[in-house]
C-alpha cells in the first residue's frame, strides 16, 4: 500500500506511551540503552513512526548530536537528497577534520555544485561520511534518526551503510524504521550496523485499538463499534484512528447489517488500485465484499461466471491474498473490503445482495442478505429473519442473532407481531448474552422512548439494570420508575424484586435484606407462573443463604434444581447449577466442584454466553487454584481478565480472581497492581461485596509480597465489612488463616489467637475442614512464638497430612514450609516474624560470601547451610507451579541457620566450649554414628559434619571421633 506524505495521525493528543506497544518499547530501550542501534519494520500505518518519534525524544537528550532525515517517494530519485538532510547542517563542524578530496567529495554531493557521482568519487565519498561521522562522535554521541527507509535515495543508502559497517565502537546509534509488509527487512539491514535489532511492530488487539480509540478522545463508540473498528481496521492503529474520526464525524451511526463508514483519506488509500480494473472486475468485488463468507462457489452462485480469473487478476494487484487457504476468497486487507462496499452506489449494494440472498447456502446468511437488498417494511422479511435470528441464539450466536433481530424490527410493519418493540427487547437481550452491554442498553433506551406498554417497559428497565453490573449505584433512580410500570402485577414485580435483591447485596451489603426481596420475588413468581424467574430467585436465594452460613442453604438449592427445569437458567451464571457449584466448593468437594463448572463452562460457550463464561472461567479458575494447579490456574485466570474488560463484564471479580492466582503462581507486583485496581473500582462502584472481596486479594499478595504489617492492615478492613455485612461463613473468603499468620509476624499473637477461636466455632458449626486445618497451621504459628515449638511441629505435621488428603495442595506446601521453618530454627524462637525477614537475610549473607570469595577465601563454615528441611517444601511448590512461594523456600534456605531442632541423646552439660551444633554431633558419634548418618538426622550436609568435628576437635583438644567416645565414656563413669 502507498501512504501519501499528507496523510498524517492528528497532531493533537499524542500518547506519552505508546499505546500497545510495551514489549516492543521496552526491547528498543534496552538495545539502545547499552548504545545498539534499532531498526522498526512493519506495514503502513502501524505506528512505526509514532513509536520512532518517541523513542527519538527520549534518546536524543543523551547524544551531543542528532541527525535527522525522513524520505519520501516522491523524492527518491533525487541522488543525496537523505544525506544532505543528515549532514548538511554539520558539514561546517567537520569539514576542516577531513582529508581534502573526502572534503572535496561531500561537499559536491551535499550542495549540488560539481558533478560528484558514487561511479566517480565512490571512494572518497564513502570514506568522507565515515570520517564525519567519526568526527562528529568524538565530541560526544551521535544518534541518527531515519524515518522511511524504503524511500532513501540509493545513493544515500550505500554512503550510510558502508559507513554503517565500519563504525564499530564508535559511539555512533541508529533509529531507524521501513515499511514492510512481511518480514523483508533484511535488505535495510545493510544500512545499519551490524548489531542492529530488528523490532516488528504487529497489529493491535482489540482492547489496545480501544484504549488507542479512548486515548485520542473518540470516547462514545460502544463495544460491538469498536470490535468492528478493530476488525475493518486489521488492527492498524492509523487505520483505526481514521475509521474511528469518521464515525465521530457521522451524524448517524451504521445501523446492524450495515458496515462501517469509510472515510475518504482510506478510500484512497487503499483502492487506488481499481482504477486499472475492469467494471465486471470491481462488481466481482464488490459481490465478495457483501458476502459473510465468499467463496468462488458463492460468488459462481450469485452470477459472477468468471470469478476465477477476475479474482486473479484483483489478486495480482494485491486486493485479494495470494496464498492458498482453500475455497474462501479473503482480501489482503479488511479495509479493502470496507472501502469497496462503501465505494459503491446503494443500488449496487442492494444487487449484490439480492444476488446474494439466494446464492447463499445458510438461512441466516440468506435472511441477512434479503433484508439488506430490502428497503420499507415487508413482514415476509421480518419474519424470515426472526426465524434467523433464533437459529443463531441456539447456534451459540447471540452477536449474530441481536443483528439479525434489530433487522427484523425495522421491517415489521406497525401492526406485525410480534411487535418491533418486542424484538428490540429480544434483541437486547441476545446482546446482553453476547456481552454487547452498550448495545443492549441502547437498544432499551430507545424502547423505553417509543412504547407505553408496561410488559415492554418493564422489561426494558430491567435490561437498563442488568447492563449496569455491579455498579447499580448509577441505576437507583430506575427502580421507583419501574415499579410504577408494573403496577400490581405479580410477573412484572417479580422481575424488580429479584434485580432489588441484587441491589440490597451490593449497594446496601444487607444480606438479610437481599435473602428477603430473593424469597419474595420467586413467591411473586410462582404465583404468575413464571418458571424462569421462581428459578433465577431461589438461585440467587440459595448463594445469599450460603454467603451467610444459613443453614437453610442446602435446602433451598435442592428447591432449585427440583423439576420442572428451564433450561436458560441451568446454564445461568446465576443459575441453580452455579450455586450448587459455591456450596461444593465451600464444603471441600473439590472433584465434584471441578466437574460440575467445567461442565458449566462448556455449555456456556456452546451457547455464547460472554457473561456467564466470565464466570465460569472464575470458578474453574478457583477450583484449580484450591487444587494446588497454580499455572494451570493463572491461564485460567488471566483468560477470564481479558474476557472481562473485552466485554466490560466482571471485570472487578475478574481481577481479584487473577490477583490471587498471580500472588500463588505467577509475579507478586501484578498481583498487587490487580488487587489494588480492584479495591479502587469496587469502591468507586459502591460494590460492598467485593470492595471485601479485593481487599482479601490484597492483603494475600502483601503477604506472599512479605508485607506482614499492610496485609494486616488490608485483612483487618475485610474482617470489619465482613461482620458489617453478615458474612458467616469462613470458607467465602478464606483470609482468616493469612491475617492470623500476618499477625503473628508482626508480633500480635494475642490477636491471632482471639481470631482462630472465634473463626474455628464458625468453620466447626458448617463442616469446613480445610478452613479448620488452615486455623490449626495459623496457631501452630502462634504457639511456636510463646516457645512451644514440640507442640507446634506437631500440629503443623497433623495439618499438612489433613490438607493433602483433602487435595489442597498448595496450602499442604505451605504448611511444609511453615514446617520447615520450625525445624531448622531455635525453640521458642518467634518462628512467624522470623519466617519472612529470611529474603533480607540472605541477600546479607550472599553479600558476606562474596566478600570471602573475593578476598581469596572460601565461604566460613558456619555459613555453609543445611537445605534439606526445606527440599519437602521445594518439591510441594514445585508440584504446583507456585513460583512466588518457591523463591520463599530458596531465600529461606539460604538464610536459616542450620540448627535443627534435635536434642542431643546424652547430656553433655560439663562440655561447657561447645556450640549448639557441635554439642547435637558429638552427642551422635558418642552414639556410634557416622559422619552420613549425622548428616541425615540433624538436615545437614556431610561436609557440615566434618567441618563441626574440626572445630569439637579444637575445642576439645582432642584428636579423633575415639577421644570424643572416651571423654563421654570417662564422664559416664565417674
Amino acid at each position: 500500500m502507498t501512504v501519501r506524505r499528507d496523510f498524517k495521525e492528528p497532531a493533537r493528543c499524542r500518547p506519552d506511551l505508546v499505546i500497545g506497544r510495551e514489549e516492543q518499547v521496552a526491547q528498543a530501550r534496552e538495545q539502545l540503552g547499552r548504545g545498539g542501534s534499532v531498526l522498526l519494520h512493519g506495514p503502513a500505518g502501524i505506528g512505526k513512526s509514532t513509536l520512532l518519534r518517541a523513542l527519538a525524544a527520549q534518546y536524543a537528550e543523551a547524544a551531543r548530536t542528532v541527525l535527522r532525515c525522513s524520505a519520501t517517494e516522491s523524492e527518491s530519485h533525487l541522488p543525496f537528497l537523505a544525506l544532505a538532510d543528515l549532514l548538511g547542517l554539520a558539514l561546517d563542524e567537520v569539514s576542516d577534520q577531513l582529508p581534502a578530496a573526502q572534503r572535496t567529495a561531500l561537499e559536491s554531493a551535499l550542495t549540488g555544485r560539481g558533478e560528484s557521482t558514487l561511479q566517480r568519487d565512490g571512494l572518497a565519498l564513502r570514506l568522507a561520511v565515515l570520517s564525519a561521522l567519526r568526527a562528529l562522535a568524538a565530541a560526544g554521541p551521535v544518534l541518527i534518526v531515519a524515518d522511511d527507509l524504503q524511500w532513501l535515495d540509493p545513493a544515500s543508502a550505500e554512503l550510510l551503510g558502508f559507513a554503517a559497517r565500519r563504525l564499530g565502537d564508535t559511539p555512533v546509534r541508529m533509529l531507524c524504521a521501513v515499511r514492510t509488509e512481511g518480514q523483508e527487512y533484511d535488505r535495510h539491514l545493510r544500512a545499519s550496523p551490524p548489531d542492529t535489532l530488528a523490532v516488528r511492530l504487529n497489529p493491535l488487539s482489540r482492547t489496545q485499538v480501544s484504549d488507542l480509540l479512548d486515548h485520542r478522545g473518540y470516547t462514545g463508540l460502544s463495544r460491538s463499534t469498536v470490535r468492528e473498528i478493530h476488525r475493518t481496521s486489521g488492527g492498524n492503529p492509523l487505520f483505526a484512528l481514521e475509521l474511528g474520526r469518521a464515525l465521530a464525524e457521522s451524524p448517524a451511526r451504521p445501523r446492524p447489517g450495515e458496515p462501517l463508514p469509510v472515510p475518504t483519506s482510506l478510500r484512497a488509500l487503499v483502492l487506488s488500485r481499481l482504477e486499472n480494473l475492469s467494471d465486471e472486475v470491481r462488481h466481482t468485488l464488490l459481490v465478495a465484499s457483501a458476502g459473510a463468507r465468499p467463496t468462488l462457489a458463492l460468488l459462481h452462485a450469485a452470477g459472477r461466471e468468471n470469478a476465477e480469473a477476475e479474482t486473479a487478476q484483483a489478486a495480482t494487484l494485491g486486493l485479494l491474498a495470494t496464498e492458498s487457504e482453500g475455497p474462501a476468497v479473503r482480501f489482503a486487507h479488511p479495509l479493502i473490503s470496507a472501502a469497496l462496499y462503501a465505494e459503491a452506489a446503494a443500488q449496487e449494494r442492494r444487487a449484490a445482495h439480492v444476488a446474494l440472498s439466494t446464492a447463499a447456502s445458510d438461512p441466516i446468511e440468506r435472511a441477512r442478505h434479503l433484508a439488506l437488498a430490502t428497503t420499507g417494511t415487508d413482514p415476509e422479511v421480518a419474519a424470515r429473519l426472526a426465524e434467523a435470528a433464533t437459529l443463531a441464539r441456539d447456534r451459540g450466536a447471540p452477536s449474530v442473532a441481536a443483528s439479525l433481530g434489530l433487522l427484523a424490527a425495522r421491517h415489521t410493519p406497525a401492526d406485525g407481531e410480534p411487535t418491533s418493540e418486542v424484538l428490540r427487547l429480544q434483541a437486547a437481550e441476545d446482546a446482553i448474552t453476547a456481552g454487547d452491554l452498550d448495545l443492549a442498553r441502547d437498544i432499551a433506551r430507545e424502547v423505553l422512548s417509543r412504547t407505553p406498554v408496561p410488559e415492554d417497559r418493564v422489561r426494558a428497565w430491567i435490561i437498563v439494570i442488568d447492563t449496569a453490573g455491579h455498579a447499580m449505584t448509577e441505576v437507583d433512580s430506575v427502580f421507583p420508575q419501574a415499579l410504577a410500570d408494573a403496577g400490581d402485577d405479580p410477573k412484572l414485580l417479580a422481575l424488580i424484586h429479584y434485580q432489588l435483591a441484587w441491589r440490597g447485596l451490593l449497594v446496601e451489603g444487607d444480606f438479610d435484606e437481599a435473602r428477603r426481596a430473593a424469597a419474595y420475588s420467586a413467591e411473586l413468581a410462582e404465583r404468575a407462573g413464571d418458571r424462569y424467574t421462581e428459578l433465577m430467585a431461589l438461585s440467587f436465594q440459595a448463594q445469599i443463604e450460603t454467603l451467610m452460613g444459613h443453614t437453610n442453604a442446602p435446602a433451598t438449592i435442592r428447591r432449585a434444581l427440583t423439576e420442572p427445569q428451564d433450561p436458560r437458567v441451568a446454564c445461568h451464571h446465576n443459575g441453580a447449577g452455579y450455586s450448587r457449584f459455591r456450596w461444593l466448593i465451600m464444603s471441600d468437594q473439590l472433584a465434584e466442584a471441578r466437574a460440575t463448572v467445567t461442565a458449566l463452562l462448556r455449555e456456556v460457550r456452546r451457547r455464547g454466553s460472554v457473561e456467564s463464561e466470565v464466570h465460569f472461567l472464575r470458578g474453574v479458575a478457583e477450583t484449580e487454584l484450591r487444587s494446588g494447579h497454580c499455572g494451570r490456574a493463572l491461564d485460567l485466570a488471566r483468560e477470564g481478565l481479558r474476557l472481562a474488560r473485552d466485554s466490560g463484564i466482571g471485570e472487578v471479580a475478574s481481577a481479584v480472581l487473577t490477583s490471587i492466582a498471580e500472588a500463588s503462581g505467577g509475579e507478586v507486583d501484578r498481583a498487587l497492581a490487580l488487587a489494588r485496581e480492584a479495591v479502587e473500582h469496587a469502591e468507586e462502584g459502591g460494590d460492598q461485596v467485593y470492595i471485601s472481596r479485593a481487599l482479601a486479594a490484597l492483603g494475600y499478595a502483601q503477604l506472599v509480597a512479605g508485607d506482614a504489617p499492610d496485609a494486616v492492615r488490608s485483612l483487618r478492613r475485610v474482617r470489619e465489612l465482613e461482620q458489617g455485612l453478615g458474612i458467616t461463613d469462613p470458607a467465602r473468603g478464606r483470609w482468616h488463616g493469612d491475617l492470623a499468620e500476618a499477625l503473628v509476624r508482626i508480633g500480635e499473637p494475642a490477636e491471632a489467637q482471639d481470631l482462630i477461636d472465634v473463626t474455628r466455632e464458625q468453620a466447626m458449626r458448617l463442616g469446613r475442614e480445610s478452613v479448620l486445618a488452615v486455623l490449626d497451621r495459623a496457631e501452630a504459628l502462634v504457639r511456636a512464638s510463646r516457645g512451644e515449638h514440640d507442640a507446634a511441629v506437631a500440629q503443623l505435621t497433623s495439618v499438612q497430612d489433613r490438607l493433602a488428603k483433602l487435595g489442597y495442595g498448595l496450602e499442604e506446601a505451605r504448611t511444609a514450609f511453615v514446617l520447615a521453618s520450625l525445624r531448622t530454627g531455635r525453640p521458642g524462637q518467634a518462628e512467624g516474624a522470623r519466617l519472612y525477614r529470611e529474603p533480607e537475610r540472605a541477600e546479607a549473607r550472599r553479600a558476606e560470601h562474596g566478600r570471602a570469595l573475593d578476598t581469596g577465601f572460601g565461604a566460613p563454615q558456619a555459613d555453609r547451610k543445611d537445605t534439606s528441611s526445606y527440599d519437602e517444601a521445594a518439591r510441594l511448590f514445585r508440584r504446583c507451579r507456585a513460583l512466588p512461594w518457591l523463591r520463599q523456600v530458596d531465600a529461606a534456605a539460604d538464610a536459616s541457620p542450620p540448627e535443627p531442632a534435635v536434642q542431643p541423646p546424652v547430656a553433655l552439660d560439663g562440655l561447657e566450649g561447645l556450640a549448639s551444633m557441635e554439642r547435637q554431633v558429638a552427642a551422635l558419634v558418642m552414639e556410634g554414628a557416622t559422619n552420613r548418618e549425622i548428616a541425615g538426622r540433624l538436615f545437614i550436609s556431610v561436609k557440615t559434619v566434618e567441618a563441626t568435628l574440626t572445630r569439637v576437635y579444637r575445642k576439645l583438644g582432642i584428636r579423633s571421633r575415639v577421644d570424643i567416645v572416651r571423654l563421654a565414656a570417662g564422664r559416664r563413669a565417674k
